[in-house]
């Protein structure tokens, strides 16, 4: 009799923190933050719960290792840009804030479970990854020390309040019909609105239904920084 030969067994990749943590995102962007249990993941990576509770402690820590994971992909953008900056040449301050802005709307339209993350959290890293980066911009940018302050929480503010309306309205309305005829509807509400007490909403209701959301969200982020620049460098003359 011919003797059979065992075919090797399929050695599965070891379990990690990372693995751990790429499953939790991939769970939160499919299910969303609700669906997020140690049972459900422990299923997706085919072991027991345990065995994630040797690598996370809970699922505060887990939620907040995977916005940081998904944040610290924009800061590797960022920081090329920021070499830039400091280099020969392409990239400005502006240029630079502008890159990491939309790098982070568009992590939070992804993945829109980060948004109340960054929010709930203001002293964990991810969100700190995000305000040290944007106050480096803003010190390139030459705005005075007391200043700085002030001018990193606004853009940060509107970043993540922004991005997370965005988020949200993607989530909320878009589940049942498509972007455009959200949009579509929305515009034909707003244009039939009374006149004498919605006159500027009226008038502006076909620009909602044609804008595109980062369009928007640049272009808003663009008349903060001119406000930035502009405070530093006052065109009336300081008084003697």
């Amino acid at each position: 009799m011919a003797t059979r030969t065992r075919r090797p067994e399929r050695r599965e990749e070891p379990l990690s923190r990372q693995r751990i943590v790429e499953a939790a995102i991939a769970l939160l962007d499919t299910a969303g933050e609700g669906a997020l249990t140690f049972r459900a993941l422990a299923e997706r990576l085919a072991t027991g719960p345990g065995a994630i509770y040797w690598h996370v402690t809970g699922k505060d820590e887990l939620l907040n290792a995977a916005t940081d994971a998904v944040i610290a992909a924009t800061m590797t953008t960022d920081t090329t840009s920021t070499a830039d900056t400091a280099g020969t040449g392409a990239a400005t301050p502006q240029e630079a804030i502008r890159t990491l802005a939309l790098g982070v709307f568009d992590a939070i339209d992804a993945h829109p479970w980060i948004g109340t993350q960054l929010a709930r959290a203001p002293s964990q890293s991810p969100l700190l990854r995000v305000f040290e980066h944007l106050g480096r911009h803003v010190q390139t940018l030459g705005v005075p020390h007391p200043a700085q302050f002030t001018a990193a929480s606004a853009l940060l503010n509107y970043i993540l309040g922004v991005g997370g309306q965005n988020a949200a309205n993607a989530r909320g309305h878009h589940q049942h019909t498509s972007r455009t005829e959200f949009l579509n509807t929305t515009a034909t509400a707003w244009a039939n609105l009374d006149p004498d007490e919605y006159p500027f909403t009226r008038d502006v209701a076909h620009q909602l239904r044609d804008h595109d959301d980062r369009t928007e969200f640049l272009a808003g982020l663009d008349l903060i920084l001119t406000g930035i620049t502009t405070h530093q460098n006052p065109t009336d003359p300081t008084p003697p």
